[in-house]
């Protein structure tokens, strides 16, 4: 059932007090971490009540979902793909999305590129990559990340800001850590190979947020603290 509006930002306010703490643990500014609303399986309600709160962002994972409720909702919110895109619904993708957080082949990318000529856009994605190593997640394998972003940046209808994750689920949370400083690491090497900026690290949820602050994530994809079990 969905929460009510006061809820949420009682939510909302306690998720951005524990990104400020985190941060100021490690000698970060707040300001640096975007809180990107995670609707997925809520009803519109849920992207209404981000976009009323001064959301910039909401987080999809489905692109069929998407594009129900962006039939129902009129809200001043960027538009993001976080979940996992088939090659078929590429284009679908390109015309609901304003970015694609989970871009990890390299097909995918042609597509995409393709799809975002066609409607004469540049179309901003991260690379995600799977450096949990955790067979259960979608990602391109660190050692293909070079090669994806290589493919990238011969796209001319593709901008690439910057790298995508998911840490393992494990009680250990030493190892969503390790996932995340190893992206960190991932993308400070791709930066210094291809003289490129990637300024976006993407990493985090709800339940391993923390981890990610700690790494240098600058966006953290937050639902379940924010709107409640699905």
């Amino acid at each position: 059932m969905m929460i009510n509006y006061e809820q949420f930002e009682k939510n909302a306010h306690s998720v951005r007090q524990s990104i400020a703490r985190v941060c100021r643990s490690c000698g970060r500014d707040p300001s640096e971490v975007q809180l990107l609303a995670v609707t997925k399986s809520h009803p519109p309600e849920a992207i209404a009540f981000a976009a009323r709160l001064g959301f910039a962002a909401i987080g999809e994972n489905r692109v069929q979902e998407a594009a129900g409720k962006k039939s129902l909702v009129a809200a001043n919110v960027r538009w993001e793909l976080i979940g996992h895109l088939q090659s078929n619904k590429a284009r679908l993708a390109v015309s609901l999305f304003d970015r694609i957080q989970s871009v990890d082949r390299i097909k995918l990318l042609n597509a995409l590129d393709r799809f975002a000529g066609e409607e004469e856009k540049v179309l901003p994605v991260l690379l995600q990559v799977n450096t949990g190593e955790d067979p259960r997640k979608f990602g391109a394998a660190t050692a293909g990340a070079a090669s994806l972003l290589e493919a990238a940046l011969h796209c001319p209808h593709i901008r690439v800001e910057g790298l995508m994750t998911i840490a393992p689920l494990d009680q250990d949370r030493s190892v969503a850590l390790t996932a995340f400083e190893r992206l960190r690491a991932l993308r400070d090497e791709l930066c210094g190979s291809f003289a490129v900026t990637l300024p976006e690290l993407s990493m985090g949820m709800s339940g391993d947020m923390e981890e990610a602050i700690k790494a240098g994530s600058t966006c953290v994809r937050v639902g379940s603290a924010l709107f409640g079990p699905r």
